[in-house]
């Protein structure tokens, strides 16, 4: 079976018009996967040759790769007694707002109450709001916008009330 560069856009194409979530195609000489994990989003395909299939699984490495140059703000995490750091409860992607455009939920010096969302962790396209655990005053925000963070990396630190 061959597949040319016509025929795999077609492919794609009529997948992209379809509710298909995953398609796995094999040739002589050729694997093809095709996934989408969110309605309305543009299909993503995979082609390697055919021994290559035992190298796919390591292609989302790279994704994750990244946040390793994140390391040492979690080595940063020398801090005062008297604060309390947030910490990351997962590996994500860090944002202040609720969405671009919109005020973000803290700013430094701002006063935050048990409960108080005072993020977005945005992990395998789910947004989860991070919620204060204490209530004080935010001393340090410590993460960019847009940055991924580790599981345990400091975000914020607060002054207790």
């Amino acid at each position: 079976m061959q597949l040319d560069h016509d025929q795999l856009h077609k492919l794609l194409a009529l997948l992209g018009d379809s509710d298909i979530q995953e398609l796995r195609l094999e040739g002589d000489d050729f694997r093809l996967e095709v996934r989408r994990n969110l309605p309305g989003s543009a299909p993503v395909a995979v082609m390697a040759p055919a021994p290559a299939v035992q190298t796919q699984p390591p292609a989302p490495a790279p994704a994750a790769a990244p946040p390793s140059p994140s390391a040492p703000p979690p080595a940063a995490a020398a801090s005062r007694s008297d604060l309390v750091e947030i910490t990351a409860p997962m590996v994500a992607t860090f944002y202040r707002a609720p969405a671009p455009g919109e005020p973000n939920f803290v700013e430094l010096g701002a006063r935050i109450k048990v409960g108080q969302t005072i993020c977005i962790l945005e992990a395998m396209k789910l947004m989860n709001e991070l919620e204060a655990e204490v209530s004080g005053e935010v001393v340090e925000i410590l993460v960019e916008n847009g940055t991924p963070v580790e599981f345990g990396q400091v975000l914020m630190r607060v002054k207790p009330a």
